[in-house]
C-alpha cells in the first residue's frame, strides 16, 4: 500500500497529502495543542490546522524556534491563530507548569496531539530519574493528557463537539523488548538497548490510547483517543543515529515523496468526520490497522501500564 499508493477504506493512501485529506474541512472554532510543533510532523500539522481555521497552541521546547515558525505560517496564512508555549516533556515540573498556564488561560481544548518524541539516544535519566525515552515519549504525554483531560471534557460538553486525542506512535513499536514494556526494568542500564527502549515507548503510546479510550467510553465522555504510525519521515527524531537518519532521507529521495504526504494520518484523525466515535484504535496510512505485536494489543498490559504510569506521576 505504501509503495503504490493504493487507497484503503478511508479513501486515502500513504501518498495522500495532509491538504488532500483535510480538503473542505472547516476547523474554525476548534482549539488544538500540538507537542513538538517545531519539527517534522508537528510543523505540517500545525500549518494545516491553522490553514483550516483552528486555533493552534504550539507546545515546544525551544520558544524562539516556535516564534519563528509562527511568523513563517502567518506570512503564508495571515488569518492563522497560533500561540507558542514552552514545554519540556522529559520534565514533569515543566509539564505541570504548561498545563497550569494553559488552564489559567481559560482556552477551550478540542484536540490534543501528543506528537513530540526522541529516538535511540544513549542511556540517560530524565530530571525525574526515568529512562529518557520512556520519560519523554510516554510519561510526559501521559501526565499532560491527565492534567488537561478535565478541560477537554468541559470543552466537549459545552461545545457538543467530539474531542480528539492523538498519540503519535510508530511501527518502531515492533522492535520493543519481547515483553513489550519492561515495567520492572525501565531504568535498567545494564540491559538497555536504545532501539528496543524506543520501541518500548512506542508500545506505551499505543496502550495509553487503548486504555484511555476504554476509560472514556466507560465514563460516557465525548472524547476519542487513538494512536498512529505516521510513516517514514525525515525529521530530527533520529538525530542520535546518523546511519538511520541517512537511510530515511535516502529512502525519501528515491521515492520523491513530499514530507507533507506523511503527515496526513494525523490530520485525518483530528479533523475528518469518518473517524467520529472511533476510539482505542491504531491507524496507518489514514486507515485502521493493527499493531504489529501481541504486547501492543494486550488489554491487560494496557491496564498495568496505566497503573504504573499513575504511580510515576504521583511521585513527583
Amino acid at each position: 500500500m505504501w509503495i503504490f499508493g493504493w487507497k484503503g477504506p478511508s479513501g486515502f493512501s500513504a501518498r495522500s497529502t495532509a491538504e488532500e485529506v483535510t480538503e473542505g474541512i472547516d476547523a474554525t472554532g476548534l482549539t488544538a495543542i500540538v507537542t513538538g510543533a517545531t519539527s517534522g510532523i508537528g510543523v505540517d500539522t500545525t500549518r494545516v490546522l491553522a490553514l483550516r481555521g483552528a486555533h493552534v497552541v504550539m507546545a515546544v521546547r525551544n520558544v524562539e524556534a516556535g516564534k519563528k515558525l509562527k511568523e513563517s505560517i502567518l506570512n503564508e496564512i495571515p488569518s492563522a491563530k497560533i500561540d507558542v508555549m514552552q514545554l519540556e516533556l522529559s520534565s514533569m515540573a515543566s509539564v505541570r507548569k504548561f498545563a497550569s498556564e494553559y488552564i489559567a488561560s481559560c482556552l477551550p481544548l478540542n484536540i490534543l496531539i501528543n506528537n513530540a518524541g526522541i529516538m535511540a539516544p544513549p542511556f540517560s535519566l530524565s530530571p525525574d530519574g526515568i529512562e529518557l525515552q520512556f520519560a519523554t515519549n510516554h510519561v510526559g504525554h501521559f501526565l499532560l493528557t491527565h492534567l488537561l483531560l478535565d478541560t477537554m471534557k468541559k470543552t466537549a460538553r459545552e461545545s457538543n463537539r467530539e474531542g480528539r486525542i492523538v498519540l503519535v506512535s510508530s511501527d518502531g513499536h515492533k522492535f520493543a523488548y519481547n515483553e513489550g514494556i519492561r515495567l520492572d526494568k525501565i531504568n535498567n542500564e545494564a540491559e538497555y538497548n536504545c532501539y528496543r527502549a524506543y520501541g518500548q515507548s512506542k508500545v506505551a503510546n499505543i496502550l495509553h490510547a487503548k486504555e484511555l479510550a476504554r476509560r472514556l467510553k466507560e465514563e460516557g465522555v465525548n472524547i476519542t483517543a487513538n494512536s498512529l504510525h505516521p510513516g517514514e519521515i525525515a525529521t530530527n527524531l533520529a538525530r542520535n543515529n546518523g546511519l538511520l537518519n541517512g537511510n530515511i532521507y535516502a529512502h525519501q529521495c528515491l521515492d520523491s515523496i513530499k514530507l507533507s504526504m506523511l503527515r496526513r494520518v494525523v490530520c485525518f484523525l483530528i479533523l475528518l468526520p469518518q473517524v467520529k466515535g472511533v476510539s482505542g484504535e491504531f491507524f496507518k496510512d489514514s486507515n485502521l490497522s493493527k499493531p504489529g505485536t501481541a504486547p501492543a494489543q494486550d488489554e491487560e498490559l494496557a491496564k498495568q501500564l496505566w497503573d504504573f504510569s499513575m504511580k510515576m506521576i504521583k511521585k513527583q
